[in-house]
């Protein structure tokens, strides 16, 4: 999942999910009753609905916003569907609290496969992204819950992803600047995560979820996999591997006990440092050079 927002190439891994029927089925007694409607979405939302809204858009005014879905605006796609670039028009809606207009919005459209665990992932990312407001996260900015249609709104990313950026053939290589100002931000997206009042563990931190804006500041995005973090003692066990292998944790895979996402963003620095090295140092790695660019920068 995830990827938006600009033209951008196939992820290079792939996101196993296994889950078996009797695992959907007791997850469906155990978990929450997925919403058909914004009235249900808001009333799972609870307080962070006030606090930090979203739009609920209608289906009409998605065909709107991407001139009836056309093929020359789709940025990308995946497991869950396609991702079509938009504009927000001034006359969409009366009163629409929304500036500046027209905007442009990536819109995420799920292809329909109304599996228990496809709109789960729907619904987390309109739960965690709808109470998380940080300058390196992804903005979502509305959703769709009309009939079996499950579509999100987010922020446009001009950039694309991180991974679209390192290993193109046609973009030229970012300079080593540029990747250490990436690598602070995600850094500070993922902090933010796991310092919250209610941590968060992202379980699928990778280079093709992390989005660059015009000036390349990072920001995380795809919340489909994320889960309430531990609290005090607590450790987070789940009785199913969810992310993508070779980033996540060997523990995780393990065990099933996942409490960071450290290892993967670990393995992001490496992508970042073992391809198209320009401009790096002599005699320096990329953990040495991130060392110290730190802690120039004490404000992290």
């Amino acid at each position: 999942m995830g990827n938006c927002w600009c033209k951008w190439e196939p992820t290079i891994y792939k996101n196993p999910k296994s889950e078996s029927p009797k695992e959907q089925e007791r997850e469906r007694r155990e978990g929450t009753k997925l919403p058909s409607n914004p009235e249900e979405v808001e009333d799972l939302r609870g307080g962070d609905s006030a606090a930090n809204p979203l739009i609920a858009f209608t289906f009409e005014e998605l065909k709107i916003i991407t001139a009836n879905f056309r093929q020359d605006r789709v940025l990308g796609g995946g497991g869950f569907g396609n991702v079509y670039k938009g504009f927000i028009p001034e006359d969409l809606r009366e009163g629409l609290q929304i500036q500046p207009l027209p905007l442009p919005v990536a819109v995420k459209v799920h292809d329909g496969d109304n599996s228990y665990q496809g709109h789960r992932e729907w619904l987390a990312e309109v739960i965690f992204l709808g109470q998380l407001s940080h300058p390196n996260l992804v903005k979502l900015i509305g959703y769709c819950c009309q009939d079996d249609h499950r579509v999100l709104i987010y922020e446009y990313m001009p950039r694309g992803s991180v991974e679209n950026n390192l290993f193109s053939r046609v973009l030229l290589p970012l300079p080593w600047s540029t990747r250490m100002k990436i690598a602070l931000g995600a850094a500070k997206g993922l902090a933010f995560l796991h310092e919250a009042d209610k941590p968060v563990i992202y379980r699928d931190f990778k280079t093709s979820n992390i989005l660059l804006d015009l000036d390349y500041n990072a920001k995380l995005s795809d919340f489909g996999l994320a889960k309430d973090g531990p609290e005090g003692d607590k450790s987070h066990v789940s009785t199913r591997i969810m992310g993508t292998y070779g980033y996540a944790a060997p523990e995780y895979i393990m065990t099933a006990m996942c409490t960071a996402s450290v290892l993967s963003f670990w393995n992001c620095l490496q992508e970042g440092n073992l391809w198209t090295n320009h401009g790096q140092p002599a005699n320096k790695t990329l953990q040495i050079g991130l060392f110290l660019y730190l802690k120039r920068r004490r404000s992290y």
